[in-house]
């Protein structure tokens, strides 16, 4: 399936409108395989609610503990959009980044933070993500309500991926710059001293309809244009948000 109309990944704000609520509540599970050789996995389950909204519920394990991980709903309606491969990596460095990755999964269509505003906008609000247990559980639940979900997400959920991010390259217990230096995908939002390992992607998990057992991934080929990815930094984070951001890390710390 191709997308009929072009979409800025991971920066042109999915735009949240009203439609009408479906009729019935729908159920797909998906699991969501580790990326980058984080050790991360989980599993999730999404179910549409009668009044538009989306209930969300992931388990997973093998995080970076007491650290936040970013997570969101990624693609399009009938977009053509796949988990990617390690040949996605594109500058040889052993990590398939953010700015590399986004080609194959997709724009923000939906931010899985724990509180507040849960549109595109946030997408990178760390002081709203989950923060992995002392033994790197992850364990999230929220209905996201229908005003935060983009026009065609709730009818087409099979077409979209989660993605999580962040991870811990050299074992050290926590993000800095040592193992990856400082994050490329940040800077391009005007965002400094953050650790490259904060934003890499951990897990991918492709939404598949109740009871399949397949995942999949697709081909890897795609536009590598940081453009297609790049929010405005006043609508993704603003002062106050890259503030948090550091604040964040620096609490969990991760840019020690």
């Amino acid at each position: 399936m191709r997308l009929k109309k072009p979409l800025a990944v991971l920066g042109a704000v999915a735009v949240p409108v009203l439609f009408a609520a479906p009729a019935h509540a729908d159920t797909v599970n998906f699991t969501l395989d580790e990326l980058n050789g984080s050790g991360a996995h989980a599993t999730a389950q999404l179910t549409t609610n009668p009044n538009g909204s989306i209930t969300v519920d992931i388990n997973g394990s093998g995080f970076t503990p007491n650290a936040p991980h970013a997570q969101h709903l990624h693609g399009a309606p009938n977009g053509d959009f796949f988990c990617p491969t390690p040949s996605a990596d594109k500058n040889g460095d052993g990590q398939v980044a953010t700015e590399e990755g986004v080609a194959q999964y997709g724009s923000v269509m939906v931010s899985l933070t724990t509180k507040g505003d849960a549109s595109a906008d946030s997408g990178l609000a760390v002081d709203r993500f989950p923060v992995a247990d002392a033994n790197g559980n992850l364990d999230y639940h929220r209905t996201i309500p229908a005003s935060d979900i983009p026009e065609g997400i709730v009818e087409n959920l099979e077409d979209l991926h989660i993605v999580q991010h962040g991870l811990d390259v050299n074992g050290n217990g926590k993000y800095d710059m040592e193992a990856l230096g400082e994050s490329v995908f940040a800077k391009s939002l005007g965002v400094k001293g953050i650790p490259e390992e904060a934003t890499n992607p951990a897990t991918c998990g492709e939404v598949t309809p109740t009871g399949s057992v397949e995942t999949g991934t697709g081909s890897t080929e795609g536009p590598e244009n940081l453009g297609r990815f790049a929010f405005s930094g006043a609508a993704l984070l603003g002062s106050a948000g890259a503030f948090g951001l550091r604040r964040r890390l620096a609490t969990s710390g991760a840019t020690r």
